[in-house]
Order: C-alpha cells, then sequence, then structure tokens
C-alpha cells in the first residue's frame, strides 16, 4: 500500500484516541511519584516505552493482516509455552508473572491476549461446526488452556479478561444465542468449585467486595487498597487538585498501593475529577464504537473477528479496571491499558490497536462460499 493511501485510509481517530490515553497516563504516573516524592524516573520509563509502542503501532499496519492469520497458531502456541515456562521462574508477590533475562522481564499473559485473538479468529473463520453446541469445544478449549494458566500463576484479573472477549467473537462469528447461554450457564454452576481452587488471597478479596468498611471505619488488610483508592479519589473532590489545588498535607492520606496500575483510574480522578474519569470512559468507548464499526464494514471474515476481538479486549479491561477502583468488582489486579504503569502491557496493547487499524485498512473483501474471493480492492 502506497503511503498516501496508508495517510488516506488509516483511522485517526483511534490514534489520536490510544495517544491520549497514553498521555493520561503520563499524567497519572507522574502525580503518584509527586504524591511519592519520586523523581520522575517511573514516568520517564514509560515514555520511553510509550515511544517504542507507537512505533509497534503503526509498524503493525504495514503488513497485510491477513499474512498475520497463518502465524496465529504458532504464535498462539508460543504465548502458551510462555505461561508455562513463567510458573518455573521465581515468584514475585507471591505470583508467578514474570520472565526476567537480566534487566529484561515481560509478562507472558499480557502476550497471550492478541495470541488468542488471533487464534480464535482464525478458527472461527472458516468453520460452522461452532453453531452447534458440540462444535463449541474446540474453540472453548482454545479460550481454557490460557485461562487455566494464568490463573495458576495467580492472576484472576487477567485469567477474566479472556471469557468475555470468547463470548463476544462467538455471538460475532454467528454461534447460537441459546448455546451461548447454556455456556454461560454452564460457567455459574462451576463457580463453587472455582471458589474451592481460589486461594485465601482471592476469597477474601470477594469478600471484602461484599462487606465493604463505611465510611470513617477502619478497613481490615484485604479491604485496605479498595478504601484507600475511594478516600484517594474522593480527596480531588468534583474538580480534581489540578483545578482546585492539593486537598491535604498528609502525604498518608495518599497512600494507595499499586496506584501506577491496578489502581490508576484512582489517580485520574483525584488529579482531573470527573471530568478526568468522564474523558478517560469517553476515549475507550470511542476505541471500542470505532472497533466495532470496522468489524462491520469488513467483508473478510478473519479480519472482521480479530476487530471485534480487539475491540471486546478493550471494553471489558476499561470495565473490569474501573469497576474495580469504584468498588463494584471484586481487587484484582488488572491494569488500564495504554494507562498503567507497564511496559508489557503497554507494547501489546499498541500491538492489539495496530491490529484493529490494520484492519481498517483492508476492509475491501467480501465472504462468499469456500474458499473466499477477492474483490473491489486489490493490494497495491
Amino acid at each position: 500500500m502506497k503511503a498516501s493511501a496508508w495517510a488516506a485510509k488509516l483511522p485517526w481517530s483511534i490514534l489520536l484516541a490510544s495517544l491520549m490515553l497514553i498521555g493520561l497516563g503520563w499524567l497519572g504516573i507522574a502525580r503518584v511519584e509527586k504524591l511519592a516524592g519520586g523523581g520522575g524516573r517511573v514516568v520517564g520509563q514509560q515514555m520511553a516505552y510509550s515511544a517504542i509502542a507507537v512505533m509497534i503501532m503503526v509498524l503493525a499496519t504495514l503488513l497485510n493482516y491477513r499474512v498475520l492469520c497463518r502465524f496465529s497458531y504458532p504464535f498462539y502456541a508460543l504465548a502458551l509455552g510462555l505461561l508455562v515456562v513463567v510458573l518455573a521462574f521465581p515468584a514475585v508477590n507471591n505470583a508467578h508473572r514474570w520472565i526476567r533475562l537480566g534487566p529484561i522481564g515481560f509478562q507472558p499473559s499480557e502476550l497471550a491476549k492478541p495470541a488468542f485473538i488471533l487464534a480464535l479468529a482464525r478458527y472461527l473463520m472458516y468453520r460452522e461446526n461452532f453453531r452447534r453446541l458440540r462444535g463449541l469445544i474446540v474453540p472453548l478449549t482454545l479460550t481454557l488452556a490460557p485461562v487455566l494458566l494464568i490463573f495458576m500463576e495467580p492472576d484472576l484479573g487477567t485469567s477474566s479478561v479472556f471469557l468475555p472477549v470468547f463470548l463476544t467473537m462467538l455471538f460475532a462469528a454467528g454461534a447460537k444465542r441459546s448455546d451461548l447461554i447454556c455456556m454461560v450457564a454452564a460457567g455459574l454452576l462451576v463457580l463453587p468449585l472455582l471458589w474451592t481452587q481460589m486461594s485465601a488471597d482471592q476469597k477474601s478479596r470477594i469478600a471484602t467486595l461484599l462487606d465493604q468498611p463505611a465510611p470513617g471505619d477502619k478497613p481490615g488488610d484485604h479491604a485496605y487498597q479498595l478504601y484507600q483508592g475511594k478516600q484517594v479519589r474522593a480527596l480531588g473532590g468534583v474538580w480534581g487538585s489540578f483545578f482546585t489545588g492539593e486537598p491535604t498535607d498528609d502525604p498518608l492520606a495518599y497512600h494507595l498501593p499499586e496506584a501506577r496500575s491496578d489502581f490508576i483510574f484512582c489517580i485520574i480522578g483525584e488529579r482531573f475529577g470527573l471530568p478526568g474519569m468522564a474523558l478517560t470512559l469517553a476515549l475507550f468507548g470511542w476505541i471500542v464504537w470505532r472497533g466495532l464499526a470496522i468489524a462491520a464494514e469488513t467483508r473478510e471474515p478473519f479480519g472482521r473477528l480479530l476487530a471485534v476481538g480487539v475491540a471486546a479486549l478493550f471494553a471489558v479491561e476499561a470495565l473490569v479496571h474501573t469497576g474495580v477502583t469504584v468498588g463494584l468488582l471484586p481487587t484484582t489486579g488488572l491494569s488500564l491499558p495504554l494507562v498503567s504503569h507497564g511496559g508489557s502491557g503497554l507494547l501489546v496493547h499498541a500491538l492489539s490497536i495496530g491490529l484493529l487499524m490494520n484492519v481498517a485498512l483492508r476492509p475491501g473483501y467480501e465472504v462468499a462460499n469456500e474458499p473466499f474471493r477477492f474483490v473491489v480492492e486489490r493490494e497495491k
């Protein structure tokens, strides 16, 4: 594709929304560092990751996504292999989530997200047996394999993302609603078994959600993070401390564990108030809406399912992260895409945005009886 055609067809609004979310992340991380008395090292690190992320985002649009379809299964197998390998690495904070090679470290669970979407999109694009209940065994296996491995780390937050994405892609592929309802019902029936496999810490987080401390009451150990998240967000008031000034000189009032990652939405709320929180949600809403619109406009099945998968991924992660910070969901430790601190998550979500824009650049195929045939546009 020529540079002029690339620039004309690129969905610039998605790129702009993504850059704005990255910028909000810088501001939030800088706020955390200021409150902790840091010197700006972490936000500088995030800016360096962001530069690489933007390059990945752009590079992911250059190669025709249908070429990537051929490598979907090997990419998925690689991701599963890394999820097994990570269990052999030393635990950090009682969890095996990082593979570290010298100064370089990354989280395989992040890489598993786009790998899963690509593999599931490839499987569903040619088949129709998933329109029968027994035909859902293979796609369900593709989903449960990374879910179980990530749950073993343990990482309840990341493992909870896959099933909603799976159901959304199945619905987009044409699975029967009755079958999807049966799967959801079966999942609800096995929740007691899942409860027995949870650690004491994970059980305590769910119990805390059901019995949250009242304002002014001293929170228990497992309720402390959620309680502090609400307190920090409330310190900024409606408009945020950026507009109204610092509300307190007590540093303990701002102490919030994992503020740069799992609770970054609270920091945005403290700094920029309701407008900042609304802007963040609106940017995610725009990316999800445009992703679904791209899927609707795409006449090639793999690209359509890929766009739906990426849109669902961003929707689920944004809803879970914000739901946790306001006390509607258990504290799961899920970062906010493109906003939270961390190189692995930022680079992987940038790759996902790049794949979404890649599909938008090349929608000119139509679905016919197998094999699929090219129409209208010819790659230049």
